[in-house]
């Protein structure tokens, strides 16, 4: 599999207004990992500083994944059209689109 940039999933939406790179529910860092455990796609950028931070404007990709259970992984790449970020059942910032496999 090889994708450009321009290809790899968006973040379509990030509800966790607690993240610096959060303004009005669109993720401005320049890409986004997803970490955590199985059962548990956390977003590994989450960053609670209370300064924000990332780029002018949202081009917001999921950089990459390791959840390798999820349906949507691929080589450890999201194969998902778009995630979306928000908060999950025991983090701030979950992948609201993990589906394990």
């Amino acid at each position: 599999m090889s994708m450009t940039l321009d290809e790899l999933p968006a973040v379509a939406e990030c509800s966790v207004a607690g993240c610096s790179y959060n303004d009005h529910s669109h993720c401005h860092a320049a890409a986004v990992t997803i970490g955590g455990t199985v059962g548990d796609a956390e977003c590994a950028t989450f960053i609670p500083l209370g300064k924000k931070g990332g780029l002018d404007k949202v081009i917001t990709h999921v950089g990459a994944c390791q959840r390798a259970e999820c349906v949507h992984n691929e080589s450890l790449e999201c194969t998902a059209a778009s995630v979306r970020i928000g908060a999950g059942s025991t983090d701030d910032a979950d992948c609201l689109t993990y589906d394990p496999r």
